[in-house]
């Protein structure tokens, strides 16, 4: 990404800034700067520089005020590092920090390099992509894709993967590939550098939807290796924002792990499950900035789908229970089953793609119906009720979110004795949007009757959530 080596070197630092043919306002326009476009300089003439500009093959004229000239020598080093010091961290400067990033990188002595230039590029790489993918703020698309186009001219790749969830349509998300944080987790680096390149390597929103199963392991045991990389002793020296940043991370990723683990039928899914659980536990609630929060509550949505990893296998219990069997390749099939009979026989039957958490079914007491949580993704849990229509035995599957699969799961909270209601608790994340309600829903036609954004404020929750449900779930965080 370096810069080829020019005898004197300028940096054009506004936007849409003209090369012209000639050193007046009036002369025809060759070709439109960007900021960050490095020029070779070749001469001067009244207010214009006359340079060559070598990433379009170009020669021409540009107002000197509209750029900011250097050698590129040793001597130069310290002040180009000074000008990337201070737009580093200002949001619309990324394209002319990476320019400056390159400049200084050909300048400086190998003896003296270290992960700062790199941490800094990572950073604007980082921003400038979500940049890319918000199109909110001030800039044009044109003026990001002319910044995407001239970062890429510098070595700096922003690559585009598949979009998942509802409302994606197949969109793609552009994404830092990473190089330079990789570069800071090789070199010495502070406990911040550190981490800003293991949070820049392991976003959630940058693993590819189209990943196969056998993919998507071997991708997750890596993101979970880099975060790891910020050692104990390191993590204890960081800011408490930046220990929720990493905790938060971790939990996703480690119940990304539990899910995967999980339909290999590996024992490494509990323990992946409870470390997932402990990251989001200490969490430092009182230290979270707005942005923060709803990394907080995607964060939980994530550890809270995959939460039954962590818990082992419950005795088969007398009366209503589920069994399970291998299908056609890859499939899982449940047959609802009373125990109580001589020869039980199924009662219901369906077969599924998705991971069956059989520890988690419950009963009604009447044995009138059963609830089971199946999971088919790693990021979205629903509900199955299994429940009597008149003779027959039907299979209802209740989601998360009626516009998915994107974030979110559904669970049983409790049967309401002696009618037929049950309590529900759904959270999901949906287009940016995060949702999380306590319901009280009937048991035949599934409708919620009552619904609350927190169980205190249902008087049937405070009376009837089951023991079991309010000592494992997340959603009382």
């Amino acid at each position: 990404m370096l810069f080829s080596v020019l005898a004197t070197m300028a940096i054009v630092t506004q936007d849409q800034a003209a090369l012209r043919a000639a050193p007046r306002d009036s002369a025809a326009q060759q070709a439109v700067l960007w900021q960050g476009d490095a020029l070779e300089v070749r001469g001067r003439k009244l207010d214009y520089l006359q340079v060559w500009d070598h990433r379009r093959e170009r020669a021409g004229y540009v107002r000197a005020s509209q750029v900011r000239s250097t050698t590129l020598q040793p001597a130069d080093a310290n002040e180009l590092l000074a000008v990337l010091r201070f737009v580093r961290d200002t949001p619309g400067q990324e394209a002319l920090g990476i320019a400056y990033a390159a400049a200084y990188l050909q300048a400086v002595p190998a003896e003296q390099l270290d992960a700062e230039p790199f941490d800094a590029i990572g950073s604007m790489a980082d921003r400038l992509a979500r940049r890319a993918a918000q199109r909110a703020g001030q800039a044009t698309p044109a003026t990001i894709a002319a910044h995407l186009e001239l970062v890429n001219h510098l070595g700096v790749r922003i690559t585009h993967t598949e979009r998942s969830g509802a409302g994606a349509d197949g969109t793609l998300q552009p994404c830092y590939d990473g190089e330079a944080f990789r570069r800071v987790l090789a070199l010495p680096s502070t406990p911040e550098q550190r981490a800003r390149a293991a949070l820049g390597l392991t976003r959630h929103e940058c693993v590819d939807a189209a990943l196969s199963p056998v993919q998507r392991l071997p991708l997750d045991q890596w993101r979970a290796q880099v975060l790891d990389q910020v050692r104990a002793e390191q993590f204890a020296q960081l800011p408490e924002q930046t220990k929720n940043r990493l905790r938060l991370r971790r939990a996703g990723v480690w119940a990304g792990l539990a899910f995967q683990h999980a339909r290999r039928h590996e024992a490494a899914a509990g323990p992946a499950a409870q470390r997932a659980l402990a990251e989001l536990a200490g969490v430092n609630k009182t230290e979270l900035s707005d942005e923060d929060r709803g990394d907080y509550t995607e964060a939980a949505i994530r550890v809270g789908a995959s939460r039954w990893a962590a818990e082992g296998p419950a005795p088969a219990p007398a009366g209503l229970t589920v069994r399970t069997s291998a299908g056609q390749p890859g499939e899982t099939c449940v047959a609802l089953v009373d125990t109580r009979q001589a020869a039980p026989r199924p009662l219901a039957q369906r077969c599924t793609y998705g991971l069956v958490w059989a520890a988690s079914a419950r009963a009604h007491p009447s044995g009138t119906a059963l609830a089971l949580a199946v999971q088919p993704l790693d990021t979205w849990r629903e509900l199955w009720l299994f429940h009597r229509d008149g003779r027959e035995w039907v299979i209802d599957v209740l989601p998360p979110a009626a516009n998915g699969p994107a974030l979110g799961y559904v669970e049983f909270a409790g049967w309401v004795p002696g009618t037929e209601r049950l309590l529900l608790v759904r959270e999901s994340k949906v287009e940016g949007r995060a949702r999380r309600s306590f319901e009280v829903a009937r048991l035949d036609t599934l409708q919620t009757e009552k619904q609350a954004s927190a169980p205190e404020l249902l008087a049937l929750f405070g009376r009837w959530q089951d023991a079991a449900w309010k000592r494992q779930t997340v959603s009382l965080r």
